[in-house]
C-alpha cells in the first residue's frame, strides 16, 4: 500500500458510497434480465445474496437465457469470479482482518471493493472504504436484484431494453483503468478477440471459458520475447581467463628485456 497522509472519513466514505450506489443500482438490471432467463424471483435474489458478484451472475443467466447447458453456464460464471480470489491475496495484507473475520470479509471481495480499498494511503482508511463500499453496495444490490424479477413482467420483452448489458458494461469501466501495461492490455484485447471469434460456433458459455486462454498465451509470449535478445544486439564474448590474459600480458613483457 502506498505511503501517503491519512485521507478524513468523510471523504473516503462519499467515494465508497459513490461506488456502491451506482454499482449497486444496476442490480435492478441482473434482476430484470435473470427473471427474463427464466429464473424464479426466489433464485433470482439466491443469486445476489450468496454469489454477490456481478460479471458471474450475469455470465450465468446469459449463457442460460441462450439455451446453455447450466453446467457450462456455471462453470463460465466461476471462471469469471475466480479472479476475486486473486484480489483476496492482495487485500489480507492490505486489510489485516483477524483470521475470525477473514470468512465474512471475503464474501464482499470483489472488483468495487478491492478497488476503493486499493486507493487508499493507509490500513484505516483502506478498511473504511472496504466497509462502506460492501454494505452499500451489498444491501442495494440485492434490493434491486428483487426489485427487479418482481417488475420483469410489467417491462415486456427485456431484450428490448438491453439490460443485460448493463453488468458488464459497470465490469468493463471499473477494469479499463486497471489496464496499464502492455501484457495486461494485451491479455484483454486478445480475450476479446477470442471472445468474439468463438461466439457464433460454440455453445453459450464456452466462450468465456476460451477467453481464459489468453492470460496464460499472452505471459508466454512476453516470456519468450525477454529472454531473447533483442534484434541486431550484439551477443557478449565469453570472458577470457584470467590467467591466460596475464601470460598474454607478460611475454612482450620479457622479449623487450
Amino acid at each position: 500500500m502506498a505511503s501517503g497522509p491519512q485521507r478524513p472519513d468523510s471523504a473516503v466514505i462519499r467515494d465508497a458510497l459513490g461506488v456502491g450506489v451506482a454499482v449497486g443500482l444496476s442490480g435492478f438490471a441482473f434482476g430484470v434480465t435473470s427473471a427474463g432467463a427464466g429464473l424464479g424471483v426466489w433464485q433470482s435474489c439466491a443469486l445476489s445474496l450468496l454469489v454477490f458478484t456481478g460479471a458471474s451472475q450475469f455470465a450465468l443467466v446469459g449463457a442460460l437465457a441462450a439455451g446453455g447447458n447450466p453446467l457450462t453456464a456455471a462453470a463460465g460464471a466461476f471462471f469469471l469470479g475466480v479472479r476475486n480470489a486473486f484480489y483476496g491475496l492482495r487485500l489480507s495484507g492490505v486489510l489485516g482482518y483477524r483470521p475470525a473475520v477473514r470468512p465474512l470479509a471475503a464474501h464482499w471481495i470483489i472488483d468495487e471493493t478491492s478497488a476503493v480499498a486499493l486507493a487508499q494511503p493507509d490500513r484505516r482508511s483502506a478498511r473504511l472504504g472496504f466497509t462502506v463500499t460492501g454494505l452499500s453496495l451489498y444491501a442495494l444490490w440485492n434490493l434491486t436484484t428483487l426489485g427487479g424479477a418482481l417488475g420483469a413482467r410489467a417491462l415486456g420483452d427485456t431484450d428490448a431494453w438491453g439490460l443485460d448489458a448493463a453488468g458488464p458494461a459497470v465490469f468493463v469501466a471499473l477494469l479499463a483503468p486497471m489496464l496499464r501495461s502492455g501484457v495486461e492490455r494485451g491479455t484483454a484485447g486478445l480475450a476479446v478477440l477470442l471472445l468474439l471469434v468463438t461466439l457464433p460456433f460454440v455453445p453459450a458459455g464456452v466462450p468465456v471459458l476460451l477467453a481464459a486462454l489468453a492470460a496464460p498465451v499472452v505471459l508466454a509470449v512476453h516470456g519468450r520475447r525477454r529472454r531473447a535478445p533483442a534484434k541486431g544486439e550484439a551477443i557478449p564474448a565469453a570472458p577470457v581467463p584470467q590467467e591466460r590474459a596475464g601470460a598474454s600480458h607478460d611475454g612482450p613483457k620479457e622479449d623487450r628485456a
